[in-house]
């Protein structure tokens, strides 16, 4: 689903209106686009026991969400994966959290709050294909391609985004914002200045 991009502080509290720019995803297109995401999987899962991964940390509050809409018989784990770089840009990749569950000859449904430059996928998805799982579909809330360098597709996407830093519900800036009920954009300056006292580290 395309956003059109409007700016609108409608929604942001006193204690957020410094540091987010404006609502890009309101609480309510949320939940409308979560609901039809999962109306999706469920036709194509036609009902099979299916194995949801989810990819720590930023998927808790889409996830909840969704498998709240999925009438499906699941299973529920999850893989941890930690990228080590400086500031904003993607780093060293490290598995923090192992599956599980077996998914071998299970349909599985990979669940991530966002693809974008597609490196985190491209670790991941071989990996759960060596464990010979029957089908892996993944699930992502947001899309940017404009920032894509592998070719990893997503199957079912909640909204493609513009080129914003985008934090909110479950996303972070440094483990902040994950709270907000809303996807913003945050402030240019917020994450540059934080860059820089990160990269002198």
């Amino acid at each position: 689903m395309k956003l059109k991009t409007k700016k609108s502080k409608a929604g942001i509290s006193g204690n957020w209106r410094k540091e987010v720019e404006r609502v890009l995803i309101t609480e309510e297109q949320l939940a409308r686009r979560v609901k039809i995401l999962a109306g999706e999987i469920e036709r194509d899962f036609r009902g099979r026991e299916t194995v949801v991964v989810s990819l720590l940390s930023g998927t808790v509050m889409f996830l909840a969400d969704l498998i709240r809409h999925l009438n499906l018989p699941l299973r529920l784990d999850f893989i941890g994966v930690s990228s080590y770089g400086a500031g904003t840009e993607s780093g060293e990749l490290v598995f923090t959290k192992e599956l599980r569950l077996d998914v071998r000859g299970r349909d599985v449904l990979l669940v991530d709050d966002i693809l974008d430059t597609g490196k985190t996928m491209s670790r991941v998805l071989p990996k759960l294909r060596a464990l010979k799982p029957r089908r892996i579909k993944v699930c992502v809330l947001l899309d940017k391609p404009s920032h894509r360098v592998e070719k990893i597709r997503a199957d079912y996407v909640g909204f493609a985004v513009p080129d914003f830093f985008v934090v909110g519900y479950g996303l972070d800036f440094a483990e902040r914002y994950r709270n907000l009920p809303f996807v913003g954009i945050l402030y240019p300056h917020i994450y540059k200045e934080a860059c820089k006292i990160v990269c002198k580290k």
